[in-house]
This record gives structure tokens, C-alpha cells and sequence, in this order.
């Protein structure tokens, strides 16, 4: 392949929004980006991480919704799918809680950002992880897993929260996070990273984050911190502040279940915190 091919190849598929790819860490999870296009012109580049909800087809939509953002903040959007029922079996809620028999997706998305880098050769030992609904599980979970790895986190509407509770296991509280995924909780590293809580005011539906006993992911305490996601969300704040983490929590009035109108507010937060991050260097 000449040079000109191979140019015109990497625009078309590995910069602005990029092609979908599967990653070569386990190629039955894929990835999209969006990848400003500054990125061949030696200008560093910093990293969002943003994770889907549970119908999946968000992964796309945080993909174009972040690009202008990307673009004027020198910030690549990487952009996961964990697809339903990757065992065959139909189930819908693996990655939320970290681990689905042999699968660590916190070490999925590790690994994507690893290949990634050094793909665009790009510093991307820390970056940021943004999650709403489905992916507002996994983002603050993350967090609370891999605090050393993140600059900043925004959580949006989780269904459900984990709690940062040594008296309960894992996923209500972490008190089995040694034994249950070989990590030592950090509450020092956690205080250290900015974070964002949002949710709208309206989301008020419950007919998919009440656990019911016999459930999947049932346990005692399953419902404890709250009936409602801001209800949950604002349980999870102040278990968060209790650790010491400094928490900006963003209720949007009028706003229920929806996505795409929490984006702004994200970016809002996002790029006060980039502009601390650089006037630190």
C-alpha cells in the first residue's frame, strides 16, 4: 500500500469518527472514537472513556455527541460496547457490576486504552470515564476499582449504586473487593479525583432498578439507597463525601430519562477540569 492509500485510509477510518473496531485484547468487544484530528500534528491529546447504557446503542450517540467537545478540548472519546448476552445466555447487566464469569470489564476497557495509546501514541496512563444509566453503573465502579487510572469521573443515573460500605460485600458495599477482584480500595487515590453526579429531577421510573429477592444481582441491601435514581445517586454522593471525594452533583430540573440532555452539563465539567489539569503541568 503506497503512502497516499495508507494516509487516506487512516482519515477515513482512524480519525475524526472513527470506524468500529474490535479490540485486540478480546475481539468480541468493540470500540468506536472520535480522535481530534490534531492528533498527527504532535499535539498531546487527553482521553474520555464513555460508557454505554444497557440498550448499547448509546456508544454511537456519545461518539458524535462529544466530537465538537473533543475537538476544541484536544480529546479523543473512546467509545465501548459490551454487547448483550456475550455467552449466548441473553444477559443484559454483566459489565454493569464489573465481572461476568471470566470477563473483568474494568480490565477490558484497561486493555483498550492501553492499545489505543500506543496506537496514537498518546500518554493515556490516566485518563476520564463518563457513564450514564447502564454506563453510570460501570463509571462510578470503576472508580471506585481503579481511582490511580482517572483524572476526573461523571456518573449519570445509575440504577443502582455501590456504596463505599467495608460492612457489605460487593456489589451493595466493597467489602470483598480483595478477595473478589485482587484490589485494595483507595480511598486516598478516590479523594484525589474530581467527580460529577447527574441525574434529572423527573427520572422517577423504578420498574427496572428495583431488585426483587431472587433476582440475578439480588442481595440484602439491594434497594437501601433509595427508590428512585436521584434518590440512589445522591446516597451515593454523600458515601463518596464521606471518603473524602469532592463531589459536583447536578440535578437537571424537568429532565427524565434521558441521555443526550445531560451532555452538556458533562462537558461543562469536564473542561473545567482539563483546564486545571493543564495550568497544573
Amino acid at each position: 500500500m503506497n503512502t497516499a492509500t495508507s494516509d487516506r485510509g487512516r482519515a477515513t477510518y482512524d480519525l475524526g469518527p472513527t470506524a468500529i473496531f474490535a479490540s485486540r485484547v478480546d475481539p468480541r468487544f468493540h470500540y468506536c472514537l472520535y480522535v481530534p484530528p490534531q492528533v498527527d500534528e504532535g499535539v498531546p491529546v487527553e482521553l474520555l472513556v464513555a460508557m454505554h447504557g444497557s440498550g448499547r446503542t448509546s456508544f454511537m450517540d456519545f461518539r458524535d455527541g462529544f466530537a465538537d467537545f473533543g475537538r476544541w478540548n484536544n480529546c479523543a472519546i473512546l467509545c465501548p460496547i459490551f454487547p448483550i448476552g456475550v455467552f449466548g445466555d441473553g444477559k443484559r447487566n454483566g459489565y454493569k457490576y464489573m465481572a461476568e464469569r471470566d470477563v473483568r470489564y474494568d480490565e477490558i476497557v484497561l486493555g483498550m486504552v492501553d492499545e489505543l495509546a500506543a496506537k496514537y501514541r498518546q500518554d493515556w496512563s490516566r485518563f476520564a470515564i463518563f457513564g450514564y444509566s447502564g454506563g453510570g453503573h460501570f463509571a462510578h465502579r470503576f472508580a471506585i476499582l481503579h481511582p490511580d487510572k482517572l483524572w476526573a469521573a461523571s456518573i449519570g443515573a445509575p440504577g443502582s449504586v455501590t456504596l463505599l460500605d467495608a460492612d457489605k460485600d460487593w456489589w451493595v458495599g466493597i467489602r470483598d473487593l480483595s478477595a473478589r477482584f485482587g484490589i485494595t480500595f483507595d480511598a486516598a487515590a478516590l479523594a484525589k479525583v474530581p467527580v460529577q453526579m447527574i441525574v434529572g429531577d423527573a427520572d422517577l421510573e423504578t420498574w427496572e432498578i428495583t431488585h426483587k429477592e431472587g433476582g440475578e444481582h439480588w442481595l440484602p441491601g439491594a434497594n437501601d439507597a433509595g427508590a428512585t435514581r436521584p434518590e440512589r445517586l445522591a446516597t451515593l454522593k454523600a458515601s463518596f463525601e464521606r471518603a473524602g471525594v469532592n463531589v459536583r452533583f447536578d440535578l437537571l430540573p424537568g429532565v427524565s430519562h434521558d441521555r443526550m440532555k445531560t451532555l452538556a452539563p458533562v462537558q461543562d465539567f469536564l473542561a473545567s477540569v482539563l483546564t486545571m489539569r493543564r495550568g497544573q503541568r
